[in-house]
């Protein structure tokens, strides 16, 4: 018999995550796909699921879970594992996935594995694949355990694949009780969003400390518009308060894998590194021909970003109306 991946599926803008799916291609692969979905969510929801390999959705859309933080989510899943004993539960590295997986270590005494690019199944026991300085090189971790073994899964790690499934839904009670509502979410800011989502992309065009000052973006976001792409920044131009945190890519910001990535006036610092690297095709202009991003580009371009981009952007703009 297959051994049973769970995954936790989150919610985001109203759909089910990238890397919930991202997860789930890989549990399809490793044994046999089940997930955990708690809290309102879209209607086709469970459906995608299944047709991204779920063979069974474990299934509460009562709102304690999203109205209330960690806690009640932590006794449903910790309930759900103690009885059904999957093999494996993958979590993704958000906020609400590293919450959680602290929690039901705690609760359940087990450990759990962060941070995680891949993994096996080897003799009842776990074999994780950790990226580590920027991905330049790869550590090793091992889950030993009995019982079921908990991963946080870095985002694009995996490709999402379709792999339709019949359709199993098991409704599971609310968590309950005045213990578990101890933390609760009092207010929720919507960032205003431009063009496609920066995670999803397949041009992202990010711009670093090389840029100089807010108003610079204007000139990527120019680019981006004609492109079909996104905007994204490095942690620099996000320390420097010219755009907000929505936009850092890297190992405290997102994680994309755009086909096209530009890098302007990037450095390439491990830290921005890691969250781009993966990219299929990098492209980077600056002005330093040292600059370490260019060990990872493709195709570079030394010289003045704030020439080469709007020449850039005029001859694309020509070949668009031809």
């Amino acid at each position: 018999m297959a051994d049973i991946i769970w995954v936790y599926a989150e919610i985001g803008d109203d759909r089910i995550t990238t890397t919930s799916l991202e997860m789930l291609a890989k549990a399809s692969e490793v044994g046999t796909a089940e997930v955990i979905l708690l809290g309102p969510a879209p209607d086709d929801a469970a459906q995608t699921l299944a047709q991204h390999g779920a063979s069974k959705i474990y299934r509460s859309a009562d709102a304690v879970y999203k109205d209330y933080l960690t806690l009640p989510a932590a006794a449903t899943v910790a309930g759900l594992i103690e009885k059904h004993k999957p093999a494996v539960m993958l979590f993704a590295s958000s906020y609400a996935g590293r919450d959680l997986v602290a929690n039901l270590s705690a609760r359940l005494d087990c450990g759990a594995i962060t941070d995680v690019g891949d993994f096996e199944l080897k003799d009842g026991s776990v074999v994780a694949t950790i990226p580590a300085l920027g991905a330049s090189y790869e550590n090793t971790s091992t889950l030993l355990n009995a019982g079921t073994k908990l991963l946080v899964v870095r985002p694009k790690s995996f490709e999402p694949k379709e792999n339709p499934q019949a359709l199993a839904v098991e409704e599971v009670a609310a968590a309950a009780g005045d213990s578990l509502r101890k933390v609760h979410m009092k207010e929720r800011v919507v960032v205003k969003r431009e063009g496609p989502f920066l995670e999803g992309a397949k041009i992202v065009i990010s711009g670093g400390r090389g840029l100089k000052g807010e108003e610079q973006f204007n000139m990527l976001k120019e680019l981006a518009d004609v492109m079909g792409g996104a905007v994204g920044a490095s942690r620099a131009a996000v320390d420097a308060g010219w755009v907000p945190y929505a936009m850092q890519i890297g190992q405290t910001g997102k994680t994309v894998k755009p086909d096209i990535y530009f890098a302007v006036g990037i450095s390439g610092a491990v830290q921005h590194l890691s969250g781009m690297k993966t990219s299929k095709y990098i492209i980077t202009i600056n002005k330093d021909p040292d600059a370490p991003i260019f060990q990872y580009s493709d195709f570079g371009v030394v010289g003045d970003l704030f020439k080469i981009v709007p020449q850039l952007i005029e001859e694309l703009k020509k070949r668009k109306d031809a």
